[in-house]
């Protein structure tokens, strides 16, 4: 028995838009006096309540150069700030359009981990995303993946059963989590693949062909 509804919600980051910009960590490392490998390690053990809104980003850097016994002064991590936004910028043309298209057999949705700063420079920068039937970002819903929240908002915040979505990630604990929470979900490791997922996910999917 098909859904009531078809929705598919999409992971940002390594699906729809660039992974991080080859060398950003270094430069960072860099502007910190820190080698890559420790950087890297603050950067990511430090980024959890950044990325579900309860962090700012001055907390977020301040804990991140602490963590490196380095000194958080303002220019310091404006900087860094404006280095990590910009190395998360970039999209992939084709999966973007390969989203739009799915519009006319499907409802399309975003549920992205990104702090609330980088979502309002990505929302302003992306025009296409105003399109989509629902964005969800985690600095501004104040949770992340793969806690449950953040695939029951979707759910709730789109009036839909859990049944009705196929998520598309390229991390496994996401996957995993979307399928625990009740959706159907995908992982995304190339476009090829996932149009054959959503081709046989999605009843109408001939309408977009």
């Amino acid at each position: 028995m098909p859904a009531d509804r078809s929705i598919v919600l999409f992971d940002l980051f390594g699906v729809i838009a660039r992974p991080q910009r080859p060398g950003a960590l270094g430069r960072m490392a860099a502007r910190c006096h820190a080698s890559t490998d420790a950087f890297t390690t603050a950067y990511w053990s430090c980024r959890p309540p950044y990325d579900a809104g309860q962090q700012s980003a001055t907390e977020y850097w301040t804990a991140v150069l602490r963590w490196l016994s380095r000194p958080a002064d303002a220019d310091t991590i404006e900087e860094l700030r404006r280095t990590d936004i910009d190395s998360w910028s970039r999209v992939d043309a084709r999966m973007v359009a390969y989203a739009q298209s799915l519009r006319g057999a499907a409802e399309v949705a975003l549920l992205s981990n990104i702090p609330s700063d980088h979502a309002d420079v990505f929302l302003a920068a992306q025009p296409w995303l105003h399109d989509l039937d629902h964005v969800a970002l985690s600095g501004k819903i104040k949770v992340a993946k793969p806690d449950p929240a953040a695939f029951q908002h979707c759910v709730v915040a789109m009036r839909a059963a859990p049944a009705d979505f196929l998520f598309v990630d390229d991390r496994e604990e996401n996957v995993r989590a979307a399928r625990a929470a009740g959706m159907h979900a995908h992982l995304f490791t190339g476009r090829d693949e996932l149009e054959a997922a959503v081709g046989t996910w999605l009843p109408s999917r001939s309408a977009v062909q």
